[in-house]
């Protein structure tokens, strides 16, 4: 294992620093998030119907979502210093990236094809198993995609690239909600809509790798090994971070807590408690027409929340632009989302059409953790290469995505303990309730997380006592 070394700032990019390049080439660069993104969007609602199509109990099919925080925390580090740290004569993000999408490409077709190949009963057990694959390979292969960008923007398009990360996100959503809709029940269909998923992810990576270009990178200072160097680079990403950067990450578990219960239960709340139905049931019976129903219900919703989450991405570019503090845009829209949960634990009910509006509104705070808090890492990063640090990016926005996963364990965790006493309806609905409470922590915490303006971090060099102090963000 390499140790992370002792780098100047401009050897550590990929790309010359004073090298601008066009905006429209970096959003082509950034294109393999919305094939990743149509892939989270479209297994995070259908993985816990899917195993208990398969078999599954409730409770077990709840339990193994535990794949995607548990690799994601484990996966993300590890690759991101690995990334952060190659020498590879193709780059230090292109081999990866490549890497992963293969692997996730055998792992989805084995895990859509499940049934086919095992039958009903040893199907449950490799779609079970493939899921987890899947998060690890899904994980290995998007962790370098924000970095390569970061690599390649100049200091004052870090914060407009990643927040045009949040308007690829919304596209990818709109997708997979377009693919759940063609057919009435789409986990009877997997293999399918699963071949159409990575046909999807196959076309945006080999877009983004035909125009991205990075030179390798070397290493300046003596190179040491370590069997703790990933270790060794985690701890590397901090230095020189604002104390901001570590009420950020408390942020990020709680408002992912809430967010998770729209994107892995989300179709589970629809079809189970605002329309009662049953996916197994008879076609034709109310059970079957409800859960048809409820199934659209979510999908339109989606398509209609992606919709607007185009709009969102754009509002915050540009807000980002201008001299509003960050923080002060970001904690107003998490406690938007703890209204919507609110809303959904005490009032909703069967009301359909208060239904598909809390899921739009939802929206607000998933484009805003999914945009600024990277946006602010990228600018933060800069300001710490600017002070003497060496820069570490990847690692710093792996860190991030860790904090997402810590959120996304609790969630699931959370919900698979409500089930072992309780019935699906009323664990979903405790689950609103610790939501709202986890968002209001969250939200009220990012306001006091301090920002800066874009001119603050580029105009003039950084003194390394105000980055410590954390008066620069």
């Amino acid at each position: 294992m390499v140790m992370a070394p002792s780098v100047d700032a401009k050897s550590h990019q990929g790309e010359s620093s004073d090298e601008e390049w066009p905006f429209w080439k970096l959003c082509l660069v950034a294109l393999p998030q919305l094939g990743v993104q149509v892939m989270w969007m479209f297994l995070g609602p259908n993985t816990t119907a899917y195993l208990k199509a398969l078999g599954a109990t409730d409770e077990f099919a709840t339990l193994n979502n535990s794949a995607g925080p548990i690799v994601g925390f484990v996966v993300g580090p590890l690759v991101g210093a690995w990334s952060d740290q190659s020498t590879s004569k193709w780059g230090r993000r292109r081999p990866i990236i490549v890497a992963g999408l293969i692997a996730t490409v055998v792992a989805g077709l084995l895990y859509g094809g499940a049934e086919q190949l095992m039958g009903q009963g040893n199907g449950l057990y490799l779609a079970a198993a493939m899921q987890w694959v899947l998060d690890f390979t899904v994980n290995a292969m998007q962790t370098p995609f924000r970095a390569l960008v970061s690599d390649l923007s100049s200091s004052k398009q870090q914060l407009p690239m990643q927040i045009f990360f949040a308007v690829v996100c919304a596209a990818g959503g709109f997708l997979a909600f377009s693919i759940m809709k063609m057919y009435e029940i789409a986990i009877h269909h997997m293999l399918e809509l699963m071949s159409i998923v990575l046909a999807i992810n196959v076309v945006c990576v080999g877009i983004a790798l035909a125009v991205a270009r990075e030179k390798p990178f070397v290493r300046s200072g003596e190179q040491k090994t370590s069997a703790c160097g990933p270790l060794t680079g985690m701890c590397a990403a901090f230095k020189g971070m604002p104390v901001a950067f570590y009420g950020l990450l408390f942020v990020q578990c709680m408002v992912w807590l809430g967010n998770t219960v729209w994107g892995t239960y989300g179709q589970v709340w629809f079809t189970t408690s605002v329309y009662p139905g049953d996916a197994e049931a008879d076609e034709g019976t109310p059970g079957h027409i409800a859960y048809v129903d409820g199934a659209s219900a979510f999908s339109s919703a989606g398509q209609i929340g992606s919709v607007f989450n185009l709009a969102l991405p754009l509002l915050f570019m540009g807000v980002g632009m201008t001299r509003f503090p960050n923080h002060l845009l970001y904690g107003p829209c998490i406690l938007i989302g703890a209204v919507v949960t609110f809303l959904c634990a005490f009032v909703v009910g069967n009301d359909h059409t208060l239904a598909v509006a809390c899921f739009v509104v939802s929206n607000v705070p998933i484009a805003a953790a999914g945009s600024i808090p990277y946006g602010l890492v990228a600018v933060w990063n800069r300001a710490a290469e600017q002070a003497g640090h060496v820069g570490s990016v990847a690692m710093q926005m792996a860190i991030l995505n860790c904090c997402i996963t810590v959120g996304q364990q609790l969630c699931t965790m959370t919900l698979g303990g409500l089930e072992g006493s309780h019935d699906v309806d009323e664990s979903l609905k405790d689950l609103f309730i610790i939501s709202t409470v986890a968002s209001g922590l969250g939200g009220i915490v990012a306001l006091f997380l301090r920002g800066s303006s874009p001119e603050q971090t580029s105009a003039e060099p950084i003194e390394e006592s105000q980055i410590e102090q954390g008066t620069v963000a």
